[in-house]
Formats: C-alpha cells, sequence, structure tokens
C-alpha cells in the first residue's frame, strides 16, 4: 500500500509539475499555430499579389483601347506596336512575357449586329523591349460576329469601338495556398476619339 501511495504521489506531482511548466505550454500552442500562421501568410502574399497584377491588367485593357481610340483614322504596325509596348510597360515590376493583348475594331450595322472589322494582338518575348505583333485568337479574327459579348447600352447602330482584351498567366511563387496558375484578364471599350471609325491595313476602306 505504502508503494501504491508513493506512484500516485509521484504521478500527482508530475502532472502539476508539467502543468505548471511554461515552456511546454508555449511549445504546445505554438506547434498548434504555426501551421495556421503559415497558410495565413503565405495566403496573403499569393492574394495580394494576385489583386496587384489584376489591377494593372485592367490598367492595359483600358490603356490599349483608349489610345488606339485617340488615333487621327490610320493605324499601321509601327503604330500598333508601340500603343501595345506602352500599355504592357504598366505590368512593371512584375513579368511582362505573361501578358498577351488584343486590340480590336468592330462595326455594329444598322441592325445593331457586331462583327469583327480588323483585329491584331501581341506579346513581348523574354528580352525584348517591344511587342511583337501576332494573330488573334479565332475568337477575336477579322469577321466573327460578336454580338452577344457588347454590353446592350453600346450597341449602338452604325457605330464602331474600339475593343481591348488583355490576359496575364499568374502563378504563385510560393504555391503553398492557390496551387496552380490562373488567367488574370479584363477587357474595355471605347469609342473612335476623333473621326468615326480607324483604319488598319485598309480595313475599313471608308467609314
Amino acid at each position: 500500500m505504502q508503494a501504491i501511495g508513493k506512484i500516485l504521489r509521484a504521478g500527482r506531482t508530475s502532472a502539476s509539475e508539467f502543468l505548471a511548466d511554461s515552456r511546454a505550454l508555449a511549445a504546445t500552442e505554438f506547434a498548434v499555430i504555426v501551421p495556421l500562421m503559415l497558410v495565413m501568410f503565405f495566403g496573403t502574399v499569393e492574394f495580394s499579389s494576385a489583386v496587384a497584377i489584376d489591377r494593372k491588367v485592367t490598367l492595359i485593357a483600358r490603356t490599349l483601347s483608349d489610345l488606339t481610340s485617340q488615333s487621327a483614322g490610320t493605324v499601321t504596325d509601327i503604330n500598333l506596336q508601340n500603343t501595345f509596348t506602352a500599355s504592357m510597360a504598366i505590368i512593371s515590376p512584375y513579368d511582362s512575357t505573361l501578358v498577351t493583348g488584343t486590340l480590336v475594331q468592330i462595326y455594329i450595322d444598322a441592325n445593331s449586329i457586331a462583327k469583327i472589322q480588323w483585329s491584331k494582338s501581341a506579346i513581348i518575348s523574354s528580352g525584348a523591349t517591344q511587342a511583337t505583333l501576332t494573330t488573334p485568337p479565332p475568337s477575336l479574327s477579322a469577321g466573327t460576329t460578336v454580338t452577344s459579348m457588347i454590353p446592350s447600352t453600346l450597341l449602338l447602330p452604325s457605330t464602331y469601338l474600339i475593343f481591348s482584351q488583355v490576359s496575364y498567366v499568374y502563378t504563385p511563387s510560393v504555391m503553398y495556398v492557390l496551387k496552380s496558375a490562373i488567367t488574370l484578364s479584363d477587357v474595355s471599350y471605347t469609342r473612335p476619339r476623333q473621326v468615326a471609325c480607324i483604319a488598319y491595313n485598309g480595313v475599313p476602306s471608308s467609314c
């Protein structure tokens, strides 16, 4: 009986000593909280970067359509290249090679049917300082009917629209919360400012 009593007293003493040891308690709390803190930290970093880039994508889209809409009637490949280059520079300090932009002129006929007249895309290659003009995606190629993608308030008969579309493939540097790349994109619509329409490569021949 005396031996059992000693064991019980020793057990109570060990337990009380453990509970009184603030170092052990702090270590336990740290082990529980650290994973949550890491998720919150890396999640904040990844989402804040994505939000910052998404905002820049919006600014690029607006700048592309705005600069083009201010053209005085005709644009050339050099004009478009300069417009793409200046607009895509907004993405700095992020990687500009991940930006893809497209410029389109749309004509809305008397029946409010919208069709693309001309379009051009561009990218910035690795190590390059100027944008490189490329072929636009099939959905935005010349002759495509795009009535459904235009807001109803902009479908005014016998008018022209300058449309821009920009996308950026964002890959989180840590990939702790966001596990894969996501595409951030935006569009912008403006009307020609100085003329009724803007010609590219002779299209349209007249407004």
